[in-house]
């Protein structure tokens, strides 16, 4: 049986984890690091997300936020694409959840 839709209400909390594909690296070094937590930054600022912790590993991500008037898809969907288009990753760089 298929999963349902995700449940993306504006305001509502979310502890968001992101991986690479087979447990890949997502970041290889402190400047990889650096630009995907300014990208982050500026988007949940833009999108009026609110960010109330994340730990950052080479691996993978958790992120707790809450998600603003665009909703969660939008915002992860501008942070994912825009870091992997950014860091240049040509084939499937992101875990489907």
């Amino acid at each position: 049986m298929p999963r349902g839709p995700r449940l993306d209400a504006p305001g509502t909390l979310y502890h968001v984890m992101i991986r690479g594909i087979e447990r890949g690296c997502i970041v290889y070094d402190d400047t990889d690091r650096s630009e995907f937590l300014k990208r982050l930054g500026i988007l949940a600022k833009q999108s009026g997300t609110g960010m109330y912790a994340f730990s950052l590993a080479n691996n993978h991500a958790h992120i707790l936020l809450k998600s603003g008037p665009e909703g969660l898809s939008c915002f992860m969907c501008r942070l994912l694409s825009g870091y992997a288009l950014q860091e240049r990753h040509i084939l499937n760089f992101w875990k489907k959840r």
